[in-house]
């Protein structure tokens, strides 16, 4: 007799991992729900704001997850000290995310609720993507691309074939109701020379196997990605069932990651001189800490 096993379905706030590998690409999704949530709401960001945040954090899963060793850590930082929105960071690490915005709300106001990315930062304003493996010296590689595009995925496909040399199709939607907001991603890369040790020094953007895929890959619906009831499998599988083999592992659960803690703040804080620490206490001798992703306060004796 014959027994079937049923195979659990990836839906929200897990990624999912693939690979063709008739076509030497690979993918990751993702769709972020009740985790979205917990994160955006430490502060009251306005529609603009909450969009461009969920869809920085879904960009932070899908280049995170690419990052094999256990500690890395994936972190995508816009700045525009002119901008509307000046800062937007978010980091990702063994499956915690965080993120936060500083912008200001006066300008952002008679704006409305339809902001390109052009408006809300300044034309100098630039993306770094750092990648901070585990280790005991550690090891960092960062690379800063102007903020170029429509979105922030399209800035990122640009740090990619800039500063990667690795083809890469990226595809973000963003739904807010009264629900709560859901985000989910697409992301899809072409590595003909492996994924590790080598030197993509000829890479071809127009390679027949890349142009297949990246069409398939491009008619990812908006709907598609925000449907909480269509699984990420079911969601490969409309854009590549036609490929002889399609590979997929199941990803980490995803959780808000904030890190901050007393011992955390302490340790960080015992670097500074006494005097400088003198100068940061307040009237009744704790130093206050107030951590921008968490909106939490740390009373911090030192």
């Amino acid at each position: 007799m014959n027994e079937t096993t049923e195979i659990e379905e990836t839906y929200s706030d897990r990624l999912l991992a693939f690979t063709l590998p008739a076509r030497h690409a690979r993918g990751r999704a993702v769709r972020l729900d009740g985790v979205l949530d917990t994160i955006l709401s430490a502060h009251d960001y306005p529609p603009v704001i909450t969009n461009l945040l969920a869809e920085a954090l879904v960009m932070a899963a899908l280049l995170g997850s690419l990052m094999k060793e256990e500690g890395s850590q994936l972190t995508i930082q816009a700045q525009s000290p002119e901008g509307i929105v000046s800062l937007l960071v978010c980091d990702y690490r063994n499956g915690e995310l965080r993120g936060y915005a500083e912008f200001d709300r006066d300008r952002l106001a008679p704006l409305g609720s339809n902001v390109s990315l052009p408006v809300l930062f300044a034309p100098d304003a630039h993306l770094a993507i750092t990648f901070d493996l585990p280790g005991g010296a550690g090891q960092r590689y960062q690379g800063i691309v102007p903020l170029e595009g429509a979105s922030l995925a399209e800035a990122c496909e640009f740090y990619f074939a800039r500063s990667e040399q690795v083809p890469t199709l990226i595809r973000v939607g963003v739904r807010s109701g009264a629900e709560g907001c859901v985000a989910g991603g697409l992301l899809v890369q072409h590595l003909p020379e492996g994924e590790v040790g080598r030197e993509r020094l000829h890479v071809r953007m127009d390679h027949p196997e890349w142009e297949h895929v990246a069409i398939l890959a491009g008619s990812t619906r908006h709907q598609e990605l925000v449907d909480r009831d269509l699984s990420l499998e079911a969601l490969v599988w409309r854009l590549f069932h036609e490929e002889d083999e399609i590979r997929t592992e199941r990803g980490l659960p995803l959780t808000r990651g904030c890190r901050c803690t007393i011992e955390h703040f302490e340790k960080v804080l015992v670097r500074f001189p006494e005097e400088e620490r003198a100068a940061m206490r307040a009237d009744d001798g704790p130093i206050v800490v107030d951590c921008a992703f968490c909106s939490r306060l740390f009373p911090i004796y030192l």
